[in-house]
């Protein structure tokens, strides 16, 4: 028999990416067929892999009402299987509506977080890799190797970076979606001066107008792209550079699911430790961490994200020359 697969996943972005580490597993072992359900601002991400047959975007505006006639067109497909990778109201929506085809879940173990954030109980396996969570439901249907990682695949011949983008430099992710997971801006510029023989790129969005400063301390060495890359360019910048230093962002988890090379700074978040051997997570042992699943959340120290400052720029200069030149 045929299976065709559903995976509902709608964000964020590093959720998605460490999500897409299923693809494989599915696709090899299981069916020969995949769409995907995922927040319309996401959709390109998703068509970066030939391993999903068809995305299915959603947009946010068009509320209940849209999220139901999407749920309709999608029983016209008649799937053989659903993995609900996102487990939140709007996925079960759609899945109430998809109603008697045989429906997998990814567990957000909330009774497990509650322990955690509240009790200060930690009772998850840790470090706690993402990955792992979006690979390991799928025992359920029988698919082997599931932890045997492997990548989906991706395909940027439809995408090109500007001239001026030099893909020799480090690259460098000062932002977050959170402003307490941010590395200091200070510990990035002494990394950029502990460092005077190399030559870094710089990501970040929009509204990260502080990410000028840095290439303002030596604009022969540093290249600001804040703002001038999509998402996709961005996943591309990646791909091409030979090392990228970011605190848990999506970024960090595109490095880890491309190979590339990369320093994961981690502080307060939970779920935002990488697969991979290529990239080094830095972290400080402190009573308090983790605290928070994503950033969000107030700090309960003197000095405040004191696990992020306590991460020296020269202890990550250290890394720098470690993973470059082994």
């Amino acid at each position: 028999m045929t299976k065709k697969v559903l995976i509902i996943r709608f964000s964020s972005f590093g959720d998605i990416v460490q999500c897409m580490s299923a693809l494989p597993a599915l696709k090899e072992d299981f069916s020969s067929e995949i769409h995907w359900v995922t927040r319309s601002d996401m959709e390109g991400l998703l068509k970066l892999t030939p391993m999903v047959d068809r995305v299915w975007s959603f947009d946010r505006k068009s509320g209940l009402l849209g999220l139901i006639k999407l749920g309709l067109k999608l029983r016209a497909e008649k799937f053989t299987h659903i993995y609900d990778a996102h487990s939140n109201i709007r996925s079960r929506i759609l899945c109430t509506i998809l109603f008697s085809i045989p429906t997998l879940r990814r567990s957000k173990e909330r009774w497990k977080r509650f322990l955690l954030f509240k009790l200060r109980k930690n009772t998850f396996e840790w470090p706690y890799k993402g990955v792992l969570s979006y690979l390991r439901p799928l025992k359920s249907w029988n698919i082997s190797n599931i932890e045997t990682l492997k990548s989906s695949q991706w395909s940027f011949d439809r995408c090109s970076l500007p001239k001026e983008f030099d893909s020799s430099r480090v690259l460098l992710a000062p932002s977050a979606a959170w402003e307490m997971k941010r590395w200091p801006l200070e510990h990035w510029k002494k990394l950029i001066e502990l460092n005077p023989n190399l030559k870094f790129n710089i990501l970040g969005g929009p509204s990260d107008s502080f990410c000028q400063e840095l290439e303002d301390m030596d604009p022969t060495r540093v290249s600001n792209f804040a703002g001038k890359l999509s998402l996709i360019e961005s996943c591309y910048s990646v791909a091409k550079s030979p090392l990228i230093v970011s605190a848990d962002t999506g970024l960090i988890h595109v490095a880890d699911h491309l190979n590339v090379k990369g320093i994961s700074l981690i502080g307060p978040t939970a779920f935002g430790f990488v697969t991979g051997d290529q990239i080094e997570t830095l972290s400080v042992e402190l009573d308090c961490r983790p605290c928070t699943k994503d950033g969000r959340g107030k700090c309960s120290q003197d000095v405040w994200r004191k696990c992020m400052v306590d991460i020296t720029p020269e202890r990550v200069s250290k890394s720098i020359a470690s993973l470059l030149y082994s």
